[in-house]
């Protein structure tokens, strides 16, 4: 638990730091607003990897109730 809580927390500073960049370049508004919705993307994506334990289920592949693990194998 307290692993999640410092990812959560790496990866808060990382997007934060990214937004700040990005709002500091002076980039032309088009490129600027895609920059914006990538870094809330990834944000969005990394915050729902890290959390999906914690409703029960793991990273992988979910398909006819079984779990595709990382490493290949079937399990559930």
């Amino acid at each position: 638990m307290i692993g999640l809580l410092v990812y959560l927390l790496i990866i808060c500073i990382v997007c934060a730091l990214a937004w700040w960049v990005v709002t500091q370049l002076p980039l032309p508004a088009p490129i600027q607003k895609i920059a914006t919705v990538v870094i809330v993307v990834i944000f969005v994506i990394a915050v729902i990897y890290l959390l999906l334990p914690l409703a029960g289920t793991g990273p992988g592949l979910h398909r006819y109730g079984t779990v595709l693990s990382a490493t290949g194998g079937f399990y559930g």
